[in-house]
């Protein structure tokens, strides 16, 4: 008798050119998938998940793999579509400042090729990252105060829907808008909607100089507020404004990233260090977080209404010294967005995080746990889990019903089974 094991093993071969079963450095989360397939072009793709669908296989997309730790584990996995293989730049219109880019892509390799050109996607990711990656994790760094995240670079997309239906949106050109709400949609989707396997990329010149404006405050949260107000909001044009705090209810370093022409740049820099008290540098301080990383502890976003930076400041504080942990907070204050991160053997994390959400949930802001250990996920199961309330809660689940009825992509990674 042919196993229900082998028939799915022929039907994804015939699908896809390049098919193995999983291995132990495949696994999610300590789960091994059935198989790993890489398609090569979107047709395989198409009909590597027509074939998942016929025999109802769960399917994770991965690209570098580097944040699949990251959010809730999927509660199931057959297949995962390795996409490194579509790594292609397909088209770059110089011109229109526009590029069109497969998904497997690493950000690295892309970035080289528009520099070649004096131009850039400006995402402060990880160059190992790839672009659907980047994309369906919403991964973005400090720019983000100026330039916005992947959504907002995004100008069109091409994905293959759970039932291998390919699907796209947008154009190539930043002023056609058609089916701009798909790409929205999809970013920070973490798989769960669909396999992305092209994104469409608004570009911006890469600047001519850039300087870096750092100062440290004392511990006083109302000054830092002001101060990071005032940077974020001033006509000098800051592209970024990052914040770093080693200890709860330590000094406070605050540094501000300026871009454009050589002698322009140096002007606002000037300006903007009279403003602040700080120092002017062609690098950014030592802690400048390029990158947001785990470490293999807890890490939590803190999205906020910028003019309640202080109170953000101080809830964490109390949380820390209640719960007697030791967190690091740093990211895009003048973005509203910070990251608090908490080491594998921090305390009681759990309590941190309800302390935390207690005091900045609902309209003050929101606290989602990004990354944590299994004990740790395993704990805030009591708390909210790792996102707490989610009001938009129905509309997620509307919205996936409609992109995967039979909620076989990447299952579970988001609130209540989605």
């Amino acid at each position: 008798m042919t196993s229900s094991r082998t028939v799915s093993a022929d039907s994804l071969a015939a699908a896809c050119s390049v098919l193995r079963e999983g291995e132990a450095g495949d696994e999610i989360d300590g789960v091994v998938p059935a198989f790993v397939a890489s398609p090569g072009d979107v047709g395989e793709a198409a009909a590597l998940l027509r074939a998942a669908a016929a025999h109802d296989l769960a399917v994770v997309p991965r690209g570098s793999g580097s944040r699949l730790g990251w959010g809730v584990p999927p509660s199931r996995c057959d297949l995962v579509v390795d996409m490194l293989r579509m790594d292609a730049v397909v088209e770059h219109a110089a011109g229109d400042l526009v590029a069109s880019v497969q998904a497997g892509a690493r950000m690295n390799h892309v970035l080289g090729v528009l520099a070649a050109s004096g131009q850039e996607i400006a995402l402060d990711v990880p160059g190992t990252a790839t672009v659907g990656g980047v994309v369906a994790s919403g991964l973005c760094g400090p720019r983000r105060l100026r330039y916005g995240s992947p959504r907002d670079l995004l100008i069109g997309i091409t994905v293959v829907r759970a039932d291998g239906t390919v699907a796209k949106s947008g154009g190539k050109v930043v002023k056609n808008v058609a089916g701009y709400d798909l790409g929205k949609l999809f970013a920070g989707s973490a798989g769960t909607l669909g396999l992305i396997t092209q994104a469409t990329f608004r570009l911006h010149p890469l600047p001519g100089a850039r300087a870096f404006v750092s100062t440290t405050f004392p511990a006083d949260s109302g000054l830092v507020a002001s101060s990071v107000a005032a940077a974020a909001n001033s006509p000098l044009v800051a592209s970024a404004v990052e914040l770093y705090r080693p200890v709860p209810g330590g000094p406070v370093s605050v540094s501000v990233l300026l871009e454009g022409s050589r002698d322009g740049v140096a002007a606002r820099a000037g300006a903007l260090a009279e403003l602040l008290g700080g120092s002017v540098s062609g690098e950014p301080p030592t802690w400048w977080p390029w990158g947001i990383e785990a470490d293999g502890g807890t890490l939590m976003r803190v999205s906020f209404w910028v003019s309640a930076l202080a109170t953000v400041l101080d809830a964490v504080s109390a949380a820390a010294v209640g719960n007697r942990v030791t967190p690091t907070v740093y990211g895009s204050a003048g973005a509203g967005v910070l990251y608090v991160g908490l080491p594998p053997d921090a305390g009681d994390v759990a309590g941190f995080v309800s302390s935390l959400r207690l005091s900045l949930g609902g309209p003050r802001g929101s606290v989602v746990v990004v990354a944590a250990p299994a004990a740790v996920r395993a704990a805030l199961a009591l708390a909210g889990g790792l996102f707490g309330q989610v009001p938009s809660l129905g509309l997620m689940r509307a919205v996936k019903d409609q992109f995967d009825p039979g909620h076989r992509m990447a299952p579970g990674r988001f609130p209540e089974g989605i």
